[in-house]
């Protein structure tokens, strides 16, 4: 996850926060990674489409009582991003895996080398929607979303060290149940 510079964000929270009109450049600079971050969690694209809606609605509204507490302006929209998926799908699981989202280079590895690399990560990707609910929280934010411990706590509503133990927690699974892997014939 790419941050903005610090100071060119904070200048467009503060703008936004006077006048509601000036939220569409927050929006514009965030709609790609909060939208790939539900998706990847929804897997379903108007389902996605409706939540990411939502998010910003709600950040749009709550905008006058946001504080800035030196995190970047992305960790309080994947805050409200979590409960919003949690609040929506308390009781569905998704329906598929997760997938990478990288696409075929033209002159990187064989196609071969490719295709088994694809297909090792759609396996850990299927362990990791088998742990419970906030370990996968947390790997995704991670290891997906490149967010730091720091931003993933604020996001999940924990401290850094809970937000450790959970990824600890969910690799040491994915570790364990890893063993599991067998490649496909």
């Amino acid at each position: 996850m790419s941050d903005p510079p610090r100071d060119d964000e904070s200048d467009l929270v503060e703008r936004a926060k006077r006048d509601p009109r000036q939220f569409g450049a927050l929006y514009d600079r965030h709609f790609q990674q909060i939208y790939r971050f539900v998706y990847s969690r929804v897997r379903e694209q108007t389902a996605a489409e409706d939540v990411t809606s939502e998010i910003f609605m709600k950040a749009l509204r709550a905008m006058p009582r946001y504080q800035d507490t030196g995190r970047p302006f992305a960790a309080w929209l994947y805050q409200i991003a979590v409960n919003a998926i949690a609040d929506r799908y308390r009781t569905l699981r998704p329906s598929s895996p997760l997938e990478d989202f990288h696409d075929l280079s033209i002159g990187g590895p064989p196609l071969e080398e490719e295709a088994a690399h694809r297909d090792e990560i759609r396996r850990i990707w299927v362990l990791v929607e088998a742990l419970p609910a906030q370990q996968k929280t947390a790997l995704v934010l991670k290891f997906q979303e490149d967010m730091k411990i720091e931003d993933i706590a604020v996001a999940m509503g924990k401290t850094a060290g809970a937000v450790k133990l959970l990824i600890h927690r969910g690799v040491s699974r994915l570790r364990d149940e890893a063993g599991t892997l067998r490649p496909a014939e």
